[in-house]
């Protein structure tokens, strides 16, 4: 009889935290100005109605240049129904190796520099790379990933986003 009762408080217990869990609200992304490299500017509010992967890297980690032609086979990939990627080169990165990778690799996004920081900062003090963010079309996070992501998770997520 214990045992039915403590399995029944058990699985109360574990119905709360779920419905607490599925209650909390998503949080927005933050509201940061973007500086890329042919001097443009734009806010991540301009990007709503789009799906964005944001991409923190930097041209002397490793794992960011591992995973680059995967930011750039998923931007090709889904681009065309709205996909916007954003490649932000971290404030201690060298404006001028950024410049050249970009130009070297042909990049098809945008590429932007965080020359004081302020972008990491809003997305949470970004500090690791690479790390990316899935933002929805409404502007809401979807997902982060610190360090080399799981990419048939963030395709599966992207195509999820673009449908809604």
């Amino acid at each position: 009889m214990q045992v039915k009762i403590i399995f029944g408080l058990a699985l109360a217990a574990a119905i709360a935290a779920i419905s607490a869990l599925l209650l909390m609200p998503v949080p927005k992304a933050p509201e940061v100005r973007f500086a890329e490299l042919s001097g443009n500017q734009f806010s991540t509010s301009e990007l709503r109605g789009k799906v964005v992967l944001v991409n923190f890297w930097a041209t002397y980690c490793g794992p960011c240049l591992r995973e680059m032609p995967n930011v750039i086979e998923t931007h090709r990939r889904f681009a065309p129904y709205g996909l916007e990627t954003v490649a932000v080169a971290v404030r201690k990165d060298q404006p001028g190796h950024v410049a050249a990778y970009a130009e070297k690799r042909a990049l098809p996004f945008r590429v932007a520099l965080d020359r004081s920081g302020e972008v990491a900062t809003g997305f949470g003090n970004v500090r690791i790379t690479p790390t990316i963010f899935l933002i929805g079309k409404d502007g809401r996070m979807l997902r982060r990933y610190v360090g080399e992501p799981n990419w048939a998770e963030i395709h599966r997520l992207v195509e999820r986003a673009l449908a809604s």
